[in-house]
């Protein structure tokens, strides 16, 4: 099992009061720190409001702030957990993700969920559609990346989403092309995507418990289009508060994950805009579970 460090940008207030460069200087002290304790991957997240209400609060928008992370960094992968399909239209994000894939020497991973914040949809202009149609969005945003990161010119006629003769160059460097990484809880629909088109299924804070009834149903969706559930790979976001306490506790939580068959966990701690201390603590319980860090 792989960790994952999401790294800072305002979201849940943690940079309230501190002026805009010396927030970004945190950000980039946290995330180049991830990379050299080890950690597998960093995460940012993709909201424009902080959480759980709209304050006036910095947030860094994520795409143009882990274009920037991958320029600093130079072993770790990056991606979102997770960007909302309908704040950008999908084509352009798979040109965005080829884009980033070459700045970041191959690192790229697409994370992708139906969006939830209806504040922030309302005031950017995007209404606020019934989650039936973000949900429909959803899968067709990810079938046309998919269809644009693949080799060829993309055609896709949906209800949400077309593209014509779009060509997408470049593609990024992985092959046979970026990884796709579908968050969500939703059993009937959500994961049924994943099943279809995913090459990651990240569960957003779901306990060990949680997961491990989880994991049946998810295998059961894979099985309805004759795919081997083995192929697609369970992430976490793990809950907050469990992702704090640290020592014990966190290293039971995180073992938990490991027997499984948990692929990743994504692991966001709002202590780390103060020091380095968190995220060396949790360096310490991530090797004291026998899990090794790069």
């Amino acid at each position: 099992m792989k960790i994952g460090i999401v790294v800072p940008q305002g979201w849940t207030g943690e940079y309230a009061g501190l002026p805009p460069d010396l927030a970004w200087a945190r950000t980039r002290a946290v995330a180049t720190q991830a990379e050299a304790l080890g950690f597998e991957s960093i995460w940012l997240f993709d909201h424009f409001h902080t959480v759980p209400e709209p304050t006036d609060e910095l947030t860094f928008e994520s795409f143009t702030s882990l274009s920037a992370l991958a320029a600093l960094t130079t072993r770790v992968r990056l991606g979102h957990v997770v960007i909302c399909s309908g704040y950008r239209n999908p084509a352009l994000v798979a040109k965005m993700a080829g884009t980033l894939d070459v700045i970041s020497g191959g690192r790229f991973e697409i994370g992708i969920g139906a969006g939830w914040k209806e504040d922030e949809w309302r005031a950017y202009g995007y209404g606020y559609p019934p989650l039936r149609d973000r949900l429909a969005h959803l899968d067709e945003s990810v079938q046309v990346l998919d269809l644009m990161l693949r080799p060829g010119h993309a055609d896709f006629s949906g209800r949400f989403v077309n593209v014509a003769d779009a060509i997408n160059l470049p593609k990024g460097l992985q092959s046979p092309r970026i990884p796709i990484m579908v968050g969500g809880n939703g059993p009937n629909v959500t994961w049924r995507i994943a099943a279809r088109h995913a090459d990651e299924l990240n569960l957003d804070a779901l306990s060990p418990d949680e997961t491990r009834a989880a994991l049946p149903v998810i295998a059961s969706r894979c099985e309805e289009v004759d795919r081997d559930p083995a192929t697609l790979r369970i992430s976490v976001h793990m809950n907050w508060p469990d992702a704090a306490r640290g020592g014990e506790r966190r290293r039971e939580t995180l073992a938990a994950y490991r027997d499984l068959g948990v692929a990743r966990v994504m692991v966001f701690l709002r202590r780390a805009t103060k020091g380095d201390e968190a995220l060396e603590s949790l360096a310490e319980d991530v090797r004291g579970i026998g899990l090794a860090l790069a």
